[in-house]
């Protein structure tokens, strides 16, 4: 595991790797410290990974380099040291906060270096040879810089310091109605996946073309569109939830006209997520939409972890039931405007589209491609601007009661 010298020298491993649980051993006949050029190279060769961290320190100058690790044994340095430049290399106090037991010292997880002169750390890294090999490089620096560096690994690997927590964003609250409504659009398929195909035209280029057209009129509304493609490309199913996370999206349509082989499908069809497909054509369906990432050779599906798995079902628990409220707004605003639509308009599938745990998400099936009056109804204009008129004011209707809600909630 390698860690750029760029970080200020300050270099932090703290891989969960096999083995370091229960420590490692230090094999000293295979560790060296040398001169190399006008530098110092220090090699420990270790019975399995450790976590470790390596700075400078000054008065006198000296290399310090704590482990994380655990369990019993001590090891002899005395040999190890072969450089003119280390005027001598031990073990060191315990440091509040690392491991108080390291097989590679009971009493003490420090190897400290005492170095002859102002030493830069140029690199380290812990390399999968046999069990593993820790490499640190030292290069001359100025005395100037010297002591600026020193100070600042001081500061940052006093004794107790720890490695700060990676920064990351702060979620993003529900929307109030104090700002426009962030909606994506996600035509589906595109590129190598052309979607359903019939009577000449394709699933792929249909939805486009809607989602423009529904793009145009949103943003009138004043809403905030992102449409996930806008050309005939391909866009990994993942990827298009990615898009939706990255604008910030209140909500996360996703347009397609699909085509059945069985049976004889017309009108159309609001889908929330369910694990299970609430019929056969509902699974039949799930699987020809999520087709696209395995033409393109990757299935992502399945690589959640257990822990990321429950915190996005912990997440759900909120936005599902939103996602549903969703699902009841269009299916009434398109039946109100008299659009056909299935016996059952709202279904449930397990499109990977809709797997965002904090975004409200729905699909619609304007309509299936399989269906002749379907495939008419799809490419005459006034049809389509009735369907998104009726998909425009569904999306007010639920925002306006979405964030009444998330404002009672923060009160």
């Amino acid at each position: 595991m390698k860690f750029p010298a760029s970080l200020a020298g300050v270099l932090t491993a703290l891989a969960l790797w096999a083995g370091q649980a229960a420590g490692a051993d230090l094999d000293s006949a295979a560790s060296r410290v040398v001169d190399a050029g006008e530098g110092i190279r220090l090699e420990l060769a270790l019975s399995a990974p450790l976590a470790y961290r390596a700075f400078l320190l000054d008065a006198p100058p000296r290399l310090v380099v704590d482990f994380f690790g655990d369990g019993p044994g001590r090891a002899d340095v005395g040999g190890v040291d072969r450089s003119g430049r280390v005027v001598a290399l031990g073990w060191g106090p315990i440091r509040a906060g690392w491991s108080r037991r390291c097989h590679l010292s009971p009493n003490s997880v420090t190897l400290v270096a005492q170095l002859d002169g102002p030493y830069r750390l140029s690199s380290a890294e812990e390399r999968p040879d046999g069990a593993a090999r820790l490499v640190i490089r030292l290069d001359p620096a100025t005395p100037e810089d010297f002591v600026r560096l020193t100070a600042k690994h001081a500061e940052e690997n006093g004794p107790g310091a720890m490695p700060q927590p990676a920064a990351v964003a702060k979620a993003r609250r529900r929307q109030t109605g104090d700002a426009p409504l962030i909606v994506v659009l996600d035509p589906g398929h595109g590129g190598i996946d052309p979607g359903a195909e019939a009577g000449g035209a394709s699933e792929a280029a249909i939805v486009l073309a809607f989602a423009t057209e529904l793009a145009a009129m949103l943003r009138r509304d004043g809403m905030s569109v992102v449409l996930t493609r806008q050309a005939d490309v391909f866009v990994p199913l993942e990827a298009r939830i990615s898009i939706a996370r990255a604008a910030g999206a209140d909500v996360f349509l996703s347009l397609h006209a699909d085509a059945l082989a069985e049976g004889v499908a017309q009108g159309a069809t609001v889908y929330t997520l369910s694990d299970k497909a609430s019929d056969r054509a509902s699974a039949l369906l799930a699987q020809r939409h999520d087709r696209a990432d395995l033409l393109a050779g990757v299935d992502l599906a399945g690589q959640d972890d257990v822990l990321a798995a429950v915190m996005m079902d912990m997440s759900r628990t909120e936005t599902q039931p939103r996602s549903d409220r969703l699902a009841r707004t269009l299916a009434a605003s398109i039946s109100a405007a008299g659009i056909r639509m299935l016996r059952h308009p709202i279904q449930q599938a397990g499109f990977s589209v809709l797997k965002s745990p904090d975004i409200p998400s729905v699909l619609l099936e304007a309509g299936f491609l399989s269906s002749r009056s379907d495939r008419a109804r799809l490419e005459d204009p006034e049809w389509r601007k009735s369907l998104q008129m009726a998909i425009a004011a569904a999306l007010r209707k639920w925002a306006v009661a979405d964030a009444a809600e998330a404002r009672l909630i923060r009160q």
